[in-house]
C-alpha cells in the first residue's frame, strides 16, 4: 500500500473526531480514473476572490518563478492567507485548522514519525493518529507525496492545513531542541574543529615557549636570526602572492565556461533565502528594513530569515515593537552551544525555502540589484561554481584615521587579492557576508562549522576541496567600518584566531589534502593561512631592524655584514612599493581616491594586526571557540549606508579601474 493514500482501510473504524482540527474528507481509492483537481486559479475566480485579469497576471508572473501560484498572489495583496488556504483545502480535498485555536499539541512519540530537518524542509509536524492514518499539519498540500515518503508510516496520510507562522511556531516547540543539536555538528566530524582540545594546545604552546625562552637565554643571538630569517622568508612569500594575483589581472580573462545545463529563453528566477545572524541588535525596525527593502529582486521571491537567539532580549524587544514585511521573518534560535554565527546559520538553514541561500550582516546596505545579478549569474554559471563572493566596502571611511586605513586594507582585498587568488585557481577564503550558495551542494558539504570563528574561510576550503568553484561577484555591500582601535583589535583577533584553526583543522592528514587540492593549492593553503598568521606574527621581529637607522647594535650583526643590511633595506622597500602600488591601484574609483594620501600610514595600521594575532593565538589554547561580537552602529550615522549608495558617480562594484576584469 502507498503510503500517500489518503482512504480508509477496509473494515477499519473511522477516524475519530480531533479536538481543534474539523473532520478530515479520507477519499477511497476507486478503480475509475479521478477527476482532474481543479486548479487554485480557477478556484479563487469562481469564489470571485480574484479577477480573470489578475488571474493572467499571476500565471505569467509564475512562468519566471520557482514559486507556487498561491504564494505569488499573497505576496502581492490580492488574496489573504486565510483565502488561500481554504482554497488549497477544497483543491486537495484536506481542510483547514480553525485559525481562532492554538495548534493541537504531537501525541507522545507521533513527532518520531518524521526526522526533523525533513519536517522543517517540507513544512510539516505530525499530530496524532485518527484511526490508521496519520494527521499531519502542514501549509504546503502540494507537498504530500513528498511529506508521506518522509513518514515512518505505512498507513494513509491526512492533511490539516494552517498558516506559515502558526506552523513555525509548531516546528519550532516540536523539533527545536534537535535541530539546534544538529546545527552544533552538522559539518563532518573530519572538517570540523569542535575535536579542538584546548587543554593540549596550551600545553604544547607554553612548552614551544619555554624552549623558545630556553634556547633565547643560551644563544640569543642564534634565536633571534633564526625568527629573523623566518620572517624574512613568509614576507617573501607573502609578496610573491600578492605580485602572482595583481599580474593575473593583468592578463586577458579566460573565456566564460557555458552552463553544462540547457536554459530555456527564460529561465524561473530562483527563491533567494538571505540569512541575516542578529546578536544585541536594537535596530530591526530601522535602518536594517529598510536596507534589505532596497532590493529590487521580486519581494515574493525573497526569503530573508532574521536568526534571533532565544536569550537575546535586545534583538527580541526591538522585533516585537517592528512590522516585518511579508517576506522577512524571525527564527528564533534555541539555547546551545557554541553560541556563534555559524551554529545561528546552520539551525536557519533547515527553514529556507530558496534554492539560493545568501548570508548578510546586520549593518550591511547591499547595492538594490544585487539579488537579480546573483541569480543571473548563477543560471549562467556552470554547475561547480557553486559560491559567489561580492565585494565589500565601507560607507564611513572618513570617519578617522583608522576607518580610513581599514577601506583601502579592503579596497585591495576585494578587489585585488580575491580576483587574483580566484584567477590563479587558487582556494578563495570567503569573507563572511554577501555571500551566496547553491542550497543543494551548502547542505551536501555540512554547511557551516558551528565551532570555526571564521567560518566563511573554512567552508571556502572545504568547498574547494570537495573540487568546487567559488566566483567573484561584480556588486558591492557597504559595511560600517570598526574605527575604534581596541574594537578594532578584537575582530581582527577573531579572523585571524579562525584562520590558524582552519590551517590545523584541515592540516590534520596533510597527504589527504593534498590529494583533495593538488600540490598547487595545498601550497596555496599554506601560503594563504598559515603565512598570513605567521606574517603577522613575526613582524616584530622584523620591526627591530630600525635600530639600525640609529646606530645601534642589533643581534644580528654577527651574521650579516653592511652589504647584508642593504641587500635587507632594498628587499623590504620593494616588499613596501609593493603594498603601496597594490593599495593606490585598488582606490581607483572615484570615492576611494581621497584615501591615497593615507597609503602611507597602512605601515602603523598593520602594526595592530600583529597585536591582534598574539591575541587570537592566546584565545586558541584558552578560548578557541569564544566568538568576539563586533558592535554595529557606533561610528557611523544612520543615514550614510543610503547616502554611499545613492552618490556614486560610477557603479559601486565597477572593476574598471582596479582589477580591469571580471571573474568567470
Amino acid at each position: 500500500m502507498s503510503s500517500s493514500e489518503t482512504r480508509i482501510l477496509p473494515h477499519a473504524a473511522p477516524p475519530r473526531p480531533l479536538p481543534g482540527v474539523p473532520r478530515l474528507r479520507a477519499v477511497p481509492r476507486s478503480q475509475e480514473p479521478r477527476p482532474a483537481r481543479p486548479r487554485l486559479a480557477e478556484l479563487l475566480v469562481r469564489r470571485g476572490i480574484i479577477s480573470t485579469e489578475q488571474m493572467q497576471a499571476a500565471l505569467a508572473r509564475q512562468r519566471h518563478r520557482e514559486l507556487p501560484l498561491g504564494e505569488i498572489l499573497l505576496a502581492e495583496g490580492a488574496i489573504t492567507e486565510a483565502q488561500l488556504l481554504d482554497a488549497l483545502a477544497w483543491q486537495y480535498q484536506t481542510s483547514v485548522l480553525p485559525a481562532d485555536a492554538a495548534p493541537p499539541d504531537p501525541e507522545p512519540g507521533i513527532a518520531a514519525l518524521m526526522p526533523a530537518q525533513q519536517a522543517a524542509r517540507l513544512s510539516a509536524v505530525p499530530l496524532r493518529r485518527a484511526g490508521v492514518a496519520l494527521v499531519v499539519m502542514t501549509d504546503r498540500p502540494d507537498r504530500k507525496a513528498e511529506i508521506a515518503a518522509a513518514l515512518a508510516h505505512d498507513g494513509p496520510v491526512l492533511l490539516a492545513l494552517t498558516g506559515r507562522a502558526r506552523l513555525h511556531q509548531a516546528i519550532t516547540a516540536t523539533y527545536g531542541a534537535e535541530l539546534a543539536r544538529l546545527a552544533e555538528a552538522r559539518t563532518p566530524g573530519s572538517y570540523s574543529c569542535r575535536d579542538w582540545n584546548a587543554p593540549l594546545a596550551t600545553r604544547r604552546g607554553l612548552a614551544a615557549l619555554l624552549a623558545l625562552v630556553g634556547a633565547a637565554l643560551l644563544a640569543p643571538a642564534l634565536v633571534v636570526a633564526v625568527l629573523f630569517g623566518m620572517g624574512v622568508l613568509i614576507a617573501a612569500v607573502n609578496a610573491a602572492l600578492k605580485w602572482m594575483a595583481l599580474h593575473s589581472l593583468s592578463r586577458p580573462a579566460p573565456p566564460p565556461k557555458a552552463a553544462t545545463t540547457s536554459l530555456s529563453p527564460f529561465p524561473a528566477l530562483p527563491v533567494v533565502t538571505i540569512m541575516l545572524p542578529l546578536f544585541r541588535e536594537p535596530d530591526i525596525a530601522g535602518h536594517l528594513v529598510r536596507r534589505i527593502a532596497r532590493l529590487d529582486y521580486p519581494h515574493e521571491l525573497l526569503d530573508v530569515l532574521l536568526l534571533i537567539e532565544a536569550g537575546d532580549d535586545t534583538t527580541r524587544a526591538a522585533l516585537d515593537r517592528a512590522t516585518l514585511p511579508p517576506w522577512m521573518r524571525a527564527v528564533i534560535v534555541p539555547p546551545g552551544q557554541p553560541q556563534t554565527k555559524p551554529r545561528a546559520m546552520n539551525y536557519g538553514l533547515n527553514f529556507a525555502r530558496g534554492s539560493i541561500v545568501g548570508v548578510y550582516d546586520a549593518e550591511d546596505a547591499p547595492e538594490p540589484d544585487q539579488i537579480r545579478k546573483v541569480a543571473e549569474r548563477f543560471l549562467k554559471a556552470p554547475p561547480e561554481v557553486v559560491c559567489l563572493q561580492g565585494q565589500l566596502d565601507y560607507y564611513n571611511p572618513h570617519h578617522n584615521w583608522l576607518s580610513r586605513c581599514f577601506t583601502l586594507e579592503y579596497a585591495t582585498w576585494f578587489r585585488l587579492m580575491l580576483p587574483g587568488v580566484a584567477r590563479l585557481g587558487l582556494f578563495v577564503p570567503l569573507g563572511g557576508t554577501t555571500l551566496f550558495f547553491r542550497r543543494a551542494v551548502l547542505e551536501e558539504m555540512g554547511a557551516w562549522d558551528a565551532h570555526n570563528v571564521t567560518e566563511d574561510a573554512d567552508l571556502g576550503l572545504r568547498l574547494v576541496r570537495a573540487g568546487y568553484r567559488t566566483a567573484i561577484v561584480e556588486t558591492t555591500t557597504y559595511e560600517e567600518a570598526n574605527a575604534a582601535v581596541l574594537p578594532w583589535i578584537k575582530q581582527r583577533s577573531r579572523w585571524l584566531k579562525g584562520y590558524a584553526m582552519t590551517w590545523a583543522t584541515h592540516m590534520r592528514d596533510p597527504v589527504r589534502l593534498w590529494r583533495d587540492l593538488g600540490a598547487r593549492r595545498f601550497i596555496g593553503v599554506q601560503v594563504q593561512l598559515l603565512s598570513t598568521v605567521l606574517g603577522f606574527a613575526l613582524a616584530p621581529v622584523l620591526w627591530t631592524l630600525v635600530v639600525k637607522l640609529f646606530g645601534w647594535p642589533h643581534p644580528l650583526d654577527r651574521f650579516l655584514s653592511t652589504q647584508g643590511y642593504v641587500g635587507l633595506a632594498f628587499f623590504f622597500l620593494a616588499c613596501q612599493a609593493l603594498t603601496m602600488y597594490a593599495a593606490w591601484r585598488a582606490s581607483a574609483l572615484p570615492r576611494h581616491r581621497g584615501l591615497r594620501l593615507w597609503i602611507p600610514v597602512l605601515d602603523i595600521y598593520f602594526i595592530l594586526a600583529s597585536v591582534a594575532t598574539h591575541l587570537g593565538l592566546g584565545e586558541l589554547m584558552v578560548q578557541p571557540f569564544h566568538w568576539r561580537k563586533t558592535a554595529h552602529g557606533q561610528f557611523s550615522r544612520g543615514g550614510q549606508a543610503a547616502e554611499a549608495l545613492q552618490d556614486q558617480t560610477l557603479p559601486a562594484s565597477s572593476f574598471s579601474r582596479t582589477s580591469n576584469a571580471v571573474d568567470r
